[in-house]
């Protein structure tokens, strides 16, 4: 790569920034960063740590985060924004090398980096993911280490892919076994012969056959996104038209001699017609419940990157051109539109949230507040579904306070349903708030006796009675006296 290029590419960095936001504490942020802070700070979060630990001790992104901070002696929320932006910068990199293996002409090549680059918070359909989060998380770390891998495994290159995916699967286990499948199958069809190429996909999981506990199928309720069967009907449509679509990728590069980008999208569809009928599967009896965590229609993830990724490219080559209208007319309007979609998704934050300033959200407000004011060992009570009034913007207590809480019906119940143990505590915390909004004062003086709640977030106008030494035209934070 020339340095122009590499220029270019840090403008698209920027521009992806402005278009989708930041936002470093918002929706899975409140299931990684405790795990960060607590490195970091080995006292905080005395209670109920394990729906975050569960997910931290399997990965070494709070570890990678955590030494990012020691290392640079900056504080957390700068370090968050480095990675953040690091990760877009790197995933735009790695999909300019593999774009680069299909075509010649450098404006299909943009095309395609600027098309992942204008949707990156494009939904994944059915799976409850972006291509990338406005937040730095595992997934984001993993997304570039994916395409990396698959460029390098396109040269041939198996020991550099095999130390991408490495680094992949330190990060995000998970994810990480989805793009080992992947480079598996594509090395099956690039070297050997396509009617193995389907036995790769068998690589990724051990599954257990444990019948689900009731208290795991009622969380389980609340993730429908786990079950394909349970979707809806355009989401079934976000599936099958990126297939179709991919198959007629496959014969545009067929004729036009572009041998790579063939390769590619047969080694996808093979791929994907793995993991459909597993899904399904998962989906059919109840049985397979608690075995559905394993979401194998999380491929699409990794689908929808390089049907992106393809799609530009294949515009740029035979539609763009030279005429630059051509890409104005498609490049606003879908800037434009991810752009508003974000701020109806945000509303009440800055659009881009900077280290070190101050927040506007009055939650956050609050969330800053209890961090320097409150005991490191208090344990607060919120409304289970919080993250889900409006005003919140998804923001985690647990990731901007940095204190413990009761559990929450939205980001802990996700932990509860790829590891069901802790089913029967969650259900538990959760029946014990169940009717929040309507709590007196002996309500939660009722916490404080059985889980030692000693602090409470509530919505304006709160609960007369209580001692608030905190307040704000959305939130007040008082005591349990």
């Amino acid at each position: 790569m020339k340095l122009k290029d590499f220029f270019l590419l840090a403008l698209l960095t920027l521009g992806a920034l402005l278009v989708h936001g930041y936002h470093p504490w918002a929706e899975d942020a409140e299931i990684y960063l405790p795990g960060v802070e607590k490195i970091l700070h080995p006292e905080l979060f005395p209670f109920n740590s394990q729906f975050f630990e569960s997910h931290a001790h399997l990965t070494f992104f709070p570890n990678f985060i955590a030494a990012s901070v020691r290392v640079s002696h900056l504080p957390l929320d700068f370090v968050l924004f480095f990675w953040q932006v690091a990760s877009i910068f790197l995933l735009l990199l790695a999909c300019w090398q593999l774009i680069s293996k299909c075509f010649a002409d450098p404006k299909a090549r943009w095309a395609g980096v600027g098309m992942v680059a204008a949707l990156l918070t494009l939904p994944v359909t059915g799976t409850g993911l972006y291509i990338m989060d406005q937040y730095i998380n595992p997934r984001n770390l993993v997304a570039f280490a994916a395409i990396f891998a698959i460029a390098k495994v396109m040269d041939g290159k198996y020991f550099q892919a095999a130390a991408f995916l490495l680094f992949a699967a330190a990060i995000h286990p998970f994810m990480s076994a989805f793009v080992l499948s992947y480079c598996a199958v594509l090395l099956c069809i690039k070297e050997f012969d396509r009617r193995f190429a389907s036995l790769a996909c068998l690589l990724p999981f051990g599954i257990s056959f444990e019948p689900p506990s009731p208290a795991y199928h009622q969380v389980a309720l609340s993730h429908s996104y786990h079950y394909f069967l349970q979707w809806h009907w355009y989401e079934f449509l976000g599936v099958v038209a990126p297939l179709l679509l991919l198959w007629w990728f496959s014969r545009i590069a067929r004729s036009r001699q572009l041998q790579n980008l063939d390769l590619l999208c047969r080694a996808l569809i093979v791929w994907e017609l793995v993991y459909l009928p597993a899904g399904v599967v998962l989906s059919i009896s109840a049985r397979f419940e608690s075995l559905a965590r394993f979401q194998p229609m999380r491929s699409l993830y990794l689908l929808y990157v390089l049907f992106c990724l393809f799609a530009g490219g294949l515009l740029g080559e035979y539609v763009l051109k030279n005429r630059v209208w051509r890409w104005i007319a498609l490049f606003a309007p879908l800037c434009a539109g991810m752009f508003l979609a974000q701020r109806a998704l945000f509303p009440a934050s800055a659009h881009i949230e900077w280290p070190g300033v101050a927040p506007k959200n009055r939650w956050v407000q609050a969330f800053e507040w209890i961090r320097t004011n409150t005991p490191r060992d208090a344990i607060f009570a919120l409304d289970p579904l919080h993250l889900h009034i409006s005003g919140e913007d998804e923001n985690g207590f647990r990731a901007i306070a940095q204190r413990s809480m009761l559990a929450d019906a939205v980001k802990d119940s996700g932990a509860v349903t790829m590891f069901p143990p802790m089913a029967e505590e969650w259900l538990k915390q959760i029946q014990a708030q169940s009717g929040w909004k309507t709590f007196r004062s002996q309500d939660f003086l009722r916490l404080r006796a059985e889980y030692g709640v000693n602090w409470i977030v509530l919505q304006q106008p709160g609960v007369e009675g209580l001692d608030c030494p905190y307040h704000n035209a959305a939130v007040l934070v008082c005591r349990v006296n």
